[in-house]
């Protein structure tokens, strides 16, 4: 049966007999988790299976954010908190291998209890005087380093049989607001933006999976957000960036966008997105994204299938505490 182009996210650690009845009959392509859902290691094991078996795909991606530092939805007492973004530059000349190597376990974390894509790696290029919203979330402040680190973390992903999903495209950088409660507004020129904020997304465009910035970027589109502007689509993302993955959007529950939750979906998918991502489990909020939202079809399920066919394309061997402990004495010889 065809999937709805769109990702949801539940309310608790188990489904309701609503959201089971509900996922089956909207058929979402995929879904998403926060610590909200996050129990023991059999519980998250459990509620995948139970989110797979709504719509009845083995395959189905189920992602999460999980990037270490402030953004990380599994971590202590059942599994190790990880370094924040930022910290891998303090690492010389090991920054790469270590970002990797850390991805790397993150994906063994993540594997191990049904997730298969997780949100990362995050290739904003912070500008000095913006909010903190990606602050130390950044690998770097240059868009080569960005760029270098950034594909580090994609390739440990993938080698542990996890899919990574770059953001915020074009870039979340220069935000002077948390997009989470307002909308940002950049006012930068294109040249500007072409040369610092566009490059490491353009560097990696080669990855399956994209999620798009609710910011305003007002000498390309000064009236909608990257993520509701053709504009921004069509000549940035799939233009001068040359992406030709999967484009999901930004949370679409988030306070920098405003009006009726499905005329919020609307707006994106008539301006190019792929795939509608709704975070909070409020069961109002996604019936009206649902019906705001197409099937998966055309170029956008042509992209789904590519994207999924990466999950097992590379999968390393792996001595986990072997990598347990050459990441922790990095990180111990840094501090």
């Amino acid at each position: 049966m065809t999937s709805r182009a769109l990702i949801l996210g539940c309310a608790g650690k188990t489904l309701s007999a609503e959201e089971t009845a509900f996922f089956r009959d909207v058929r979402p392509w995929g879904f998403i988790l926060f610590k909200r859902n996050i129990g023991t290691p059999d519980e998250v094991r459990a509620l995948t299976a139970s989110l797979r078996a709504t719509i009845g795909r083995d395959d189905a991606p189920i992602l999460i954010d999980q990037e270490g530092g402030r953004v990380q939805r599994m971590g202590p007492p059942h599994w190790p908190a990880y370094p924040a973004g930022g910290r891998f530059r303090r690492l010389d000349g090991a920054a790469t291998a270590m970002a990797r190597l850390g991805a790397r376990l993150m994906a063994h974390d993540l594997s191990e209890v049904g997730i298969n894509v997780d949100c990362a790696p995050v290739l904003d290029v912070p500008e000095p005087g913006a909010h903190d919203i990606i602050g130390d979330r950044a690998y770097a402040t240059t868009p080569s380093q960005v760029a270098e680190i950034g594909r580090a973390v994609a390739e440990g992903l993938m080698a542990g049989g996890v899919l990574p999903v770059m953001k915020h495209i074009p870039g979340h950088g220069r935000a002077a607001c948390d997009s989470h409660h307002g909308l940002p507004v950049v006012e930068a020129s294109l040249e500007s933006l072409a040369a610092q904020d566009f490059g490491p997304f353009r560097t990696l465009a080669d990855l399956p999976m994209a999620m798009s910035a609710h910011v305003v970027f007002t000498q390309i589109d000064p009236d909608r957000p990257a993520t509701q502007s053709r504009t921004v689509i069509a000549d940035v993302i799939r233009g001068a960036i040359g992406f030709d993955g999967l484009l999901m959007t930004d949370d679409l529950s988030m306070h920098a966008l405003t009006g009726p939750f499905r005329a919020r979906a609307e707006a994106a998918f008539a301006a190019g997105i792929d795939v509608a991502l709704h975070c909070n489990g409020d069961a109002d909020e996604m019936r009206a994204v649902a019906e705001g939202t197409p099937a998966l079809e055309g170029d956008a399920l042509r992209r789904a299938e590519a994207a999924l066919a990466r999950l097992d394309h590379g999968r390393d061997g792996f001595d986990l505490q072997l990598a347990r402990a050459q990441f922790a004495a990095a990180l111990a010889q840094a501090a």
